[in-house]
């Protein structure tokens, strides 16, 4: 099986030519593959499918298996991705997702797709809510951006021991759902910077969906403009509000191809 390993500020994917066919089991196959020391390695698969009113379609898998919504790094890197294999020369796509469809913007430097603007869709920012884990009071703020997520902002996130609140935070019954949770500190209204435990798959270096969760709860409290740089582990993305949804512009990366028995 042919696959294509890409990256969005580090957020890494397998992706897999599925327009005429897929392998069987694709939430097993998600597994094996995103294991970092007996697989390929990457925080999930993405598998490309044909449009069902778009252009094309992106199916999402966390490395634990579990079905995800929407990738805001994920679907940027699904743009490079079809222009730079021949399977459309359109720089302006329409990818339905799970969340719905989402239009892209490709910015195409020499003959290969370098950054993508990516609209997001709605943020949707509900009231705050208060819960306490191991002696601690956190303020969360819930965010619906097509995929789950809770906003806490805090002076410094590299002071947050991600590792061990993430799982707590993240399943807590008080949130009613699953959710990524997001530490975020705004340094000025034009600079946030945040770190984020996704569940299905841990810390990872960037998450843009977890960036426009963390830049609409920030609009919500004024603690930032319409137009903001958001710093993660991975790297910046630019966001901008557009109405009730926001515009995400950041890079897309191909990192190598390769084969694997199934």
């Amino acid at each position: 099986m042919r696959f294509t390993k890409m990256e969005g500020l580090g957020n890494d994917y397998i992706y897999l030519n599925c327009l005429e066919g897929e392998p069987e089991d694709l939430p097993a196959l998600a597994v094996r593959l995103s294991d970092r020391h007996f697989g390929v390695g990457a925080d999930g698969l993405i598998c490309v499918k044909p449009g069902r009113t778009g252009d094309f379609t992106m199916e999402m898998y966390n490395a634990d298996g579990s079905r995800g919504a929407m990738c805001g790094n994920g679907i940027r890197c699904v743009g490079k991705y079809v222009y730079d294999k021949g399977l459309t020369r359109k720089t302006c796509l329409t990818i339905d997702t799970d969340a719905g469809p989402r239009g892209l913007e490709l910015y195409v430097l020499g003959s290969r797709v370098d950054s993508v603007t990516v609209d997001m869709g709605p943020v949707r920012v509900f009231a705050p809510v208060e819960l306490e884990e191991e002696h601690e009071t956190f303020t969360v703020f819930p965010v619906d951006t097509g995929n789950p997520h809770g906003v806490i902002f805090c002076s410094n996130p590299d002071e947050i021991d991600l590792c061990r609140l993430g799982p707590l935070l993240e399943a807590h019954p008080a949130l009613g759902e699953r959710r990524n949770i997001e530490f975020a500190s705004c340094s000025d209204r034009a600079h946030i910077v945040l770190r984020v435990w996704e569940r299905g798959s841990g810390i990872t270096l960037a998450c843009g969906t977890g960036a426009c969760a963390v830049f609409g709860a920030a609009l919500t409290e004024n603690r930032c403009e319409g137009r903001a740089e958001l710093r993660l582990p991975g790297g910046a993305l630019t966001l901008e509000r557009c109405g009730e949804g926001v515009f995400m512009t950041g890079p897309a990366r191909t990192v190598f191809e390769g084969e694997i028995e199934i």
